[in-house]
């Protein structure tokens, strides 16, 4: 298996980018947002995270599957 440094710092680039894009656009709303996501039980946040990996996951499989 061969690391391509290239595409890991794209990849790497465009997740910072997918990140940022809601502080850019709701700015005003980020901050309730992030009171909201604090006040929630570990267990949720957990499950949140999971989801969004396994979301990744599926896009990543999907997208070497295209090419």
């Amino acid at each position: 298996m061969h690391f391509d440094a290239g595409t890991f710092l794209c990849a790497l680039g465009l997740a910072f980018i997918i990140e940022g894009i809601p502080y850019f656009l709701f700015a005003e709303r980020m901050r309730d947002m992030l009171t909201s996501l604090a006040a929630s039980p570990p267990l949720v946040l957990r499950l949140m995270g999971l989801c969004g990996m396994g979301l990744g996951l599926l896009v990543v499989w999907l997208s070497r599957g295209l090419g």
